[in-house]
């Protein structure tokens, strides 16, 4: 799922390869409402007209450049990682057809439910896809505003460490829809307004000396000093590999640098961007684990940290290639269907059916929820909770908590400097950002920009200073125009020549109050295997352990783990992988305690009700204040942005 700016990449990453290379130099029930069983072919026809409507819309907006222009780069299928995720792929095609072919009911049309759905008609089952919204996507969603224009969840990009996303692109035979950028990575300076720094990393230098020259050739953000003290503290990393990595999640980035004594210098120029990009959360809250990840996966790997833009919306681009895949295969998908509640058996924990909010029930031999963790909390049985022998898998979630972000759309007269790629802002308010204009071809315009921004962090949770989620849309923009100035001082704001500068022509601003899991310092414990201890029940979704954490590779490399768990069970009589440690805190924990009430609501008029995000009117905010009060808090004295 996770929706969101999955951003794992840093020009830092370099520095782990510099201090490397010193190292070295020293039976089936069927799908039908219990109701009679007209429900699924009424659902079927909502989901053939969505689709319908999608190919409506890719007519009505042309693209305008040949994707072949932006090569796939040669290395990205020459690593372990991308063989590891071909494999896997693979086994669900040499498992087609063997043991009890099963019908699954998945609830959760995000990347990681879609990604199940995929895998399982693979080897022959029949995925039935149930998502409360009118789109597919979760928190990869996009959809069009009154004059055309694409409204997007997030400013999603694509990175060459992504083993298992550049497989599904491979096997839904769509890679040419992956927009290649220059392999670099671009800052705007901080102390220099309207001046940008890149770290360049040179074609057909392999990993890691082209991450090493990035970093050493540029001397615009660390003295050679700086370099050595960042680089010499991730030595550890890369001998001790991913145990190392995992042992740092009780530590925050903040945290593990005074404690392997990198100058406070470091964490201003690098490690503050990282954290927002990472994860939307400052680097005194980010659990190290997550940046040491990105290094670990991007230092061994030549294009690991290329990054590409889809051609076009995701929803069209990516998610009804991966529909269409599954639904040829036997599978279904539903819009327009949320859940109620799960029905289960009173002795065994069983689960016997889906409940939908329309009083309909839907049947299948095994599902999946394939929702956001806050929102699956709020669906878990009260069996579950009760019963001694699943509440403490259950229980843990009580760790896991949706992060804010806010994404924001800026529309402006003219063109702004044009740069065809992704840019870390360095702004107090902002992530990173991209001319949308320049850098998808469905968004493509000539004469005017379109930026996409991450707003982040936005809230106190995340490690703000202010609530802006709980702020109205009109001061997100202003703030960011501020910051605007900042970046563009001659081109945004009385700096121009004319004075003026570009004219913001509209706006829209999409809050997603719950969006990947906050991955603070300790998470990785409590994120839970897919399999789980109900026979016929398996989780999906970013924030179930998996090695990609909150991105789209997590949720799609999710969803596929989730597929084989319900593959094995069908073929073997149980999964190969087995339940995941529950943590003692947790047994402690469920011994005095009783279940905390989680945030949300199982029924709702917007898509927060499902843990996605929206353009928020005064219907949204209504019903934020109802299911999530702490987001619409006001956390400080500020009621509008700075003066301009």
């Amino acid at each position: 799922g996770s929706a969101r700016t999955c951003v794992l990449s840093h020009p830092s990453l370099a520095l782990s390869a510099m201090a490397l290379s010193m190292a070295s130099t020293a039976s089936p029930a069927s799908f039908a409402s219990r109701r009679g069983g007209a429900m699924g072919v009424r659902v079927r026809a909502t989901a053939v007209e969505g689709a319908a409507c999608v190919v409506a819309r890719r007519r009505q907006t042309r693209l305008r450049v040949v994707a072949k222009d932006y090569p796939k780069p040669a290395q990205i299928a020459n690593t372990d990682n991308y063989r590891e995720g071909a494999a896997l792929s693979q086994k669900f095609v040499d498992l087609k057809d063997l043991g009890t072919k099963k019908r699954v009911v998945i609830v959760g049309g995000g990347l990681s439910g879609l990604s199940c759905a995929k895998y399982l008609a693979d080897a022959g089952h029949e995925p039935i896809v149930l998502e409360g919204r009118d789109v597919l996507g979760g928190k990869v969603s996009a959809w069009q505003d009154k004059d055309g224009d694409w409204i997007e969840t997030g400013l999603h990009i694509f990175f060459g460490a992504y083993p298992n996303m550049m497989n599904l692109f491979k096997e839904l035979n769509i890679e040419e829809r992956l927009q290649w950028k220059e392999h670099a990575m671009t800052f705007a300076m901080a102390k220099y307004p309207g001046e940008f720094t890149k770290f360049n990393f040179p074609k057909g230098l392999p990993a890691p000396f082209n991450m090493a020259y990035a970093i050493l050739s540029n001397d615009k953000m660390l003295t050679p000093v700086e370099k050595i003290q960042t680089g010499v503290p991730l030595v550890p990393m890369l001998l001790g590999g991913q145990d190392y990595i995992d042992a740092q999640d009780e530590l925050s980035v903040a945290q593990w640098m005074t404690k392997n004594g990198m100058p406070e210098s470091v964490r201003t120029e690098l490690f503050i961007a990282m954290g927002k990009a990472l994860d939307f959360i400052d680097s005194d809250k980010l659990s190290m684990t997550v940046i040491l990840t990105a290094m670990n996966r991007f230092i061994n790997e030549t294009h690991g940290s290329k990054t590409a833009f889809l051609d076009g919306n995701q929803p069209a681009r990516l998610c009804a290639p991966m529909a269409e895949h599954f639904t040829k295969l036997g599978g279904e998908v539903h819009v327009g269907t949320s859940l109620k509640k799960w029905i289960v058996n009173d002795v065994t924990g069983a689960v016997e059916g889906v409940e939908l909010t329309s009083g309909e029930v839907i049947v299948g031999d095994h599902y999946v929820s394939a929702m956001a963790v806050d929102a699956f909390k709020l669906s878990i049985p009260e069996k579950w909770l009760a019963d001694g022998n699943t509440k403490l898998f259950f229980m843990q979630l009580n760790e896991l908590k949706g992060i804010p972000v806010i994404n924001v759309h800026l529309w402006f007269n003219k063109k702004l400097k044009p740069y065809d790629g992704l840019v870390f802002s360095r702004s107090k308010l902002l992530s990173v950002y991209a001319d949308m204009s320049e850098c998808v071809k469905e968004y493509a315009d000539a004469e005017k920009s379109m930026l996409e921004l991450v707003f982040a962090p936005c809230s106190p949770i995340a490690g703000g200073k202010t609530n802006w989620i709980a702020k109205s849309n009109q001061e997100i923009v202003d703030a960011t125009m501020v910051e605007l100035e900042r970046l563009f001082p001659l081109e945004i704001g009385p700096g121009s020549p004319d004075g003026v500068g570009a004219i913001l022509r509209k706006h829209a601003v999409v809050k997603t109050p719950r969006s990947v899991y906050a991955a603070i310092p300790g998470r990785n414990k409590y994120r839970p295997s897919q399999s789980t201890p109900i026979s016929n029940f398996t989780l999906a979704g970013d924030w179930t352990s998996q090695k990609f954490l909150g991105s789209m590779e997590g949720a799609v490399l999710a969803g596929k783990l989730a597929a084989e768990v319900v593959t094995d069970k069908a073929v073997y009589g149980a999964s190969t992988k087995g339940l995941k440690k529950i943590m003692p805190d947790v047994i402690k924990e469920a011994a005095t305690l009783t279940q905390k009430e989680p945030v949300g609501a199982t029924e709702g008029e917007s898509a927060l009700t499902f843990g996605a995000g929206a353009v928020m009117t005064d219907v949204e905010e209504k019903e934020l204040i109802v299911i999530d009060p702490e987001q619409m808090v006001a956390m400080d004295t500020r009621v509008t942005a700075p003066a301009r």
